[in-house]
């Protein structure tokens, strides 16, 4: 497993890296999460981005997506390939491709600026809740195993990197293979969105997932599309 983040947020509710070069925003962003319980650092530019996040270890990244020098897709790309640290977007786009652009670069998740803090602090604890003690529970999906209180999933002898989100919509899927789950209920019991929101995250995330646990991902056998309704676990 990725891990999903080293700082753990001894005190406080978590880390957060907030990478913008807006200095307004920043500042706010800063003030609102301070007064949200968070730690946070802020990084102004992409080409520092990766040194930051290495020496802050942050529980969860705020990314901008157009930043001076290297862009947010690239640093999403970057930090996905070392940590499942969550990342949640910044994008004062409403652009259909840069949006899932980053998605598919790692990204978890999203918020259009401008944005209401409240919505910002919704997505963030989203991402950051802390594990539990877990009550020991083993699934099965197809010929994987997930041992959900440890965070693992495994095919035969091997590990399977997910992220922690990518773990979570697994686990969602495997606990009821019996039901076809929409994608706006999928967006509520994984990412804890409560309202309409963007489906697309479901349907990259599904992509990023198949190719990770699929035999053949272009015809998967363990997350399967119910077409014009959702998914299912197979």
């Amino acid at each position: 497993m990725m891990a999903q983040g080293d700082g753990g947020g001894a005190s406080g509710r978590g880390r957060v890296l907030v990478v913008d070069d807006d200095p307004a925003l920043s500042e706010m962003l800063t003030i609102v999460l301070r007064t949200e319980g968070f730690e946070s650092r802020v990084c102004s530019t992409g080409d520092r981005a990766l040194a930051a996040f290495r020496e802050f270890r942050p529980d969860v990244v705020l990314l901008d997506l157009m930043l001076p020098g290297k862009d947010g897709i690239d640093v999403c790309k970057e930090i996905r390939a070392e940590s499942g640290v969550p990342i949640v977007m910044l994008t004062a786009k409403s652009d259909t491709v840069d949006i899932v652009l980053g998605l598919e670069s790692g990204a978890d998740d999203y918020v259009v600026k401008p944005f209401k803090p409240k919505e910002l602090i919704a997505r963030i604890r989203a991402r950051v809740r802390k594990y539990d003690a877990a009550t020991p529970e083993v699934l099965q999906i197809g010929d994987l195993e997930i041992d959900v209180a440890g965070h693992q999933v495994t095919r035969g002898s091997e590990a399977i990197s997910l992220t922690p989100l990518e773990f979570d919509l697994l686990v969602c899927l495997a606990r009821k293979p019996w039901q076809v789950f929409t994608r706006e209920v999928l967006l509520e019991q994984v990412w804890g969105y409560r309202h309409a929101a963007d489906t697309r995250l479901v349907n990259v995330h599904v992509q990023r997932l198949r190719s990770k646990i699929e035999h053949d991902p272009e015809n998967p056998e363990i997350v399967v599309t119910v077409r014009g309704v959702g998914y299912k676990a197979g």
